[in-house]
């Protein structure tokens, strides 16, 4: 197997964050009503953690997670070792301690440096973590690993899906175990978003690339299109776990208009039946958007019932008119086994919150809950879970207006309604922070706790090195 040439992620975000930034800077006399969300009820912003770009780690990724005592788990992406390539480092685990007294400061603790290729560890966490009943911590890493991978012509790894356990005497440190090293070929590589439990403990994943299909992705990533995947834990205890990929996806064919998704971006979800559900970023319609790779997908993947074999099925295929373009987070389950998720694009242009109820068969009818409306730039929105009153929470990268990303809440519509909207916090860019990029979580007070990848305090990142963040109703 020749090694594959693979761009970096982490050079690839940093990137399209300059060009998010002078689009801001285009539109900063704009009316912040170009994404007309309420503003009446904000809620008080709390900045738990402000990430210095050394040991600590820099630009936090993924959801964070609580474990029973209430303290919060998450990664970043940068920091940390200098084993990775200069200066971006190889990220972290870390956990946060809440305060004795309400007010005061959260204490953030590393859990895990991660060491990179060289050490055959993982290397820049390309998603957030998943905890177990015992408080072992699960995720992926986009690079590192025994993968044969490489980058700017040196091995970097193939990502990897790994273990952290906490110590049997507190104050020890925690244990990582790499559970699986992609290897760059038909299983995958570049691990990407969180990770899904099912009942019986098997973890379920997503690669942005490689499986063996696929001529029309990323070129710089051999033109493969990603796969799920699930690692199934060895009976033994102690032993090796299991990968088998569910499915390859082939991305579009040169000169044909539909074809299968491309490039899963994580976030599956399991339904009651053991289907999967997730989203594709490319592939599905061949619309103009990201070198004409396809406007994106949402996928069902469900067992055959005559020979058990995993069957992809295209719920929806998005055609960036009145639909939407590139799904950035996965999908929710709602009530009655519905899909909630966002996309890109829209009818007003600037990112839409879908919902599909299930289906039998087909490509199932999208209700648009809301769309944005505003500048031609992309809000890339994401949606997390829903409070117990049925309200729908998420966040958007960029905007609304100026603003350098928000957190919203939809309430949930009543009858024939239409849910409302309405902006809990946007971000300025300063030491409240700036771009969250992924999932937030619903804490036991009422609380939204999350992060986001640039912004704080820190002064080791020229436009700070990420936060933790806690909304407070």
């Amino acid at each position: 197997m020749n090694p594959k040439v693979v761009c970096s992620q982490i050079l690839c975000q940093k990137w399209r964050t300059e060009v998010l930034r002078i689009g801001r800077l285009l539109v900063w006399f704009s009316a912040i009503c170009s994404f007309p969300l309420s503003a009446s009820a904000q809620w008080s912003e709390q900045v738990l953690y402000s990430f210095q770009n050394g040991t600590d780690g820099a630009t936090p990724t993924g959801a964070v997670v609580f474990d029973k005592a209430g303290n919060l788990y998450g990664v970043t992406q940068n920091g940390g070792a200098s084993t990775c390539l200069s200066p971006y480092a190889c990220g972290t685990v870390y956990k946060l301690t809440p305060p004795a007294q309400t007010g005061e400061a959260w204490t953030e603790t590393v859990l895990y440096v991660f060491k990179g290729y060289t050490y055959g560890d993982g290397a820049s966490p390309q998603g957030g973590l998943v905890i177990d009943g015992a408080g072992n911590l699960y995720g992926t890493t986009g690079y590192g690993g025994t993968g044969p991978c490489l980058l700017l012509g040196g091995p970097v790894g193939c990502g990897t899906v790994y273990e952290l356990s906490p110590p049997a005497q507190a104050g020890d440190p925690w244990t990582e175990t790499v559970l699986y090293s992609f290897q760059g070929g038909n299983d995958g590589f570049v691990a990407f978003g969180d990770l899904a439990f099912d009942k019986a403990g098997k973890l379920y994943g997503a690669t942005l690339f490689g499986g063996g299909k696929g001529t029309t992705c990323d070129s710089l990533y051999g033109g493969q299109c990603g796969t799920v995947f699930v690692l199934s834990p060895s009976k033994v205890k102690g032993g090796q776990w299991t990968e088998r990929v569910l499915h390859r996806f082939a991305g579009l064919a040169q000169g044909v208009q539909f074809g299968d998704g491309a490039s899963p971006n994580g976030g599956l979800v399991i339904d009651t039946m053991g289907n999967i559900y997730g989203t594709t970023l490319l592939g599905g319609y061949n619309c103009p958007h990201n070198s004409n790779q396809g406007c994106g997908t949402v996928f069902e993947l469900s067992r055959s019932s005559t020979n058990r074999a995993w069957v992809e099925k295209q719920i929806h295929v998005f055609m960036n008119t009145t639909d939407g373009t590139q799904p950035s987070g996965g999908v929710v389950l709602g009530a009655g086994g519905a899909l909630f998720g966002a996309a890109n694009g829209g009818p007003k242009g600037s990112g839409l919150v879908f919902k599909f109820d299930t289906c039998s068969a087909g490509n199932c009818e999208e209700t648009v809950l809301y769309a944005a409306g505003g500048e031609p730039y992309y809000y890339t929105p994401t949606v997390s879970g829903f409070d117990f009153s049925g309200n729908l929470y998420g966040t958007t990268n960029v905007g609304p207006g100026p603003l350098e990303g928000g957190a919203f809440r939809l309430k949930a519509a009543t009858g024939a309604g239409s849910w409302g909207a309405n902006l809990l916090h946007g971000f300025m860019g300063g030491s409240d922070g700036a771009y969250p990029t992924t999932k937030i979580i619903l804490g036991n007070t009422g609380s939204v706790y999350g992060t986001t990848q640039e912004g704080g305090d820190g002064v080791g990142c020229p436009f700070g090195c990420g936060t933790v963040f806690e909304l407070v109703p």
